[in-house]
């Protein structure tokens, strides 16, 4: 085999090896780059699922959020109506009553109220208050009468207090004192009215 037969034989046996080996890397760098792939996609995949999943718990808690604000909103309004019907039938009750107090009626009510309220005090004397309105027409001698009759002396208080009507009796040391007045029983009434208003709202369980 002469030189140059020997070199062509060399070189296409180094260009073959160089071939191969090129092949065997560009293989290589394409499985390579598959697995690559492959593993962006499954984590892109994981990436997706999971924005998904807390997209879709966030959207839950919203909705829930929002149910909740929803029904507290519903549950303040009705409360909110409890209280404005018992401030209605609070209103409707003063006017009636404002009313009532300018009557003889209620002269007569008034009189027969610190009858009964005196019968509950002990005390041979008894200190009548009322408002400056019924003290124009509630004299000392009206409550002589009903003195004779108690059986105790029962005097008309100097002062007066701002109340729609009804009075106040005590015993001439203050110990013991009690309001009749229409404005105390219209508070102390309140309650039970609140509770009627629930049961219209809210049913029997209310």
């Amino acid at each position: 085999m002469s030189i140059k037969e020997g070199l062509s034989a060399i070189t296409s046996e180094v260009l073959g090896d160089v071939q191969k080996e090129a092949e065997a890397i560009i293989l290589a760098a394409e499985n390579e780059a598959k697995e690559t792939l492959k593993a962006a996609k499954k984590q892109a995949d994981q990436k997706y699922q999971t924005i998904i999943d807390q997209a879709k718990t966030k959207a839950e808690v919203e909705r829930r959020k929002m149910t909740s604000v929803t029904e507290v909103e519903i549950r303040n309004l009705l409360l909110q109506t409890k209280e404005d019907l018992v401030d209605n039938a609070f209103e409707k009750a003063l006017v009636k009553l404002q009313d009532f107090v300018k009557t003889k009626e209620y002269h007569e009510h008034l009189l027969k109220l610190i009858e009964e309220v005196a019968k509950k005090i002990e005390g041979e004397s008894l200190l009548v208050q009322v408002n400056s309105e019924d003290k124009t027409w509630l004299k000392q001698e009206m409550l002589n009468s009903l003195s004779k009759k108690l059986r105790r002396e029962l005097k008309l208080s100097g002062e007066t207090e701002d109340f729609i009507g009804g009075c106040k009796i005590q015993t001439v040391d203050g110990k013991i004192t009690c309001d009749s007045t229409i404005d105390n029983r219209l508070q102390e009434l309140k309650p039970a009215l609140r509770v009627e208003a629930a049961k219209i709202l809210f049913g029997k369980e209310a």
